[in-house]
């Protein structure tokens, strides 16, 4: 990966942690994460958090989200991909999502998604979910970059 990659990520985790430090309600912040990634990440086509549900706990809810609006508000734990990742606890990269068989189309212009799943004291707690238009576009930094902002929204979720 080019340096430049790698100065814009570093770039983008100092705005996160200021928007996580800054005032406002969860979601508020959750929002704004999703505001920065998707408006400083080109291939960031859709950015979301889902959070696992405290009273059903298999399964996750749509919380603050940037991009077309998506039918898939409630996802049982297993089901397409952001159910895999909170059942399996792992991240999954699915650079061509038209070979998924598990896979829940929000849209038809996604190409390919990455989950990352939220810990809090070893239990799973949300996850980020970002959408592209384009394929293959997700690399180990993508991979590292996003497991750190999800420890970072860990401490408000």
């Amino acid at each position: 990966m080019s340096s430049a990659r790698e100065n814009r990520f570093s770039g983008i985790l100092e705005e996160i942690e200021a928007a996580l430090n800054a005032g406002g309600d969860r979601d508020e912040k959750l929002m704004r994460v999703c505001e920065i990634l998707s408006s400083r990440v080109r291939y960031y086509n859709w950015v979301g958090f889902y959070l696992v549900d405290t009273e059903k706990e298999r399964e996750l809810v749509l919380g603050p989200f940037v991009g077309e609006p998506t039918e898939h508000v409630r996802i049982p734990f297993g089901s397409g991909i952001c159910g895999q990742a909170a059942e399996l606890r792992k991240v999954f990269v699915v650079q061509d999502v038209s070979r998924e068989e598990n896979y829940l189309a929000c849209s038809l212009k996604v190409k390919a998604e990455i989950v990352v799943p939220i810990f809090k004291n070893g239990k799973i707690v949300g996850e980020l979910d970002i959408d592209s238009h384009e394929k293959t576009p997700f690399t180990g930094k993508d991979r590292k970059f996003l497991e750190t902002i999800a420890s970072m929204v860990a401490e408000i979720v």
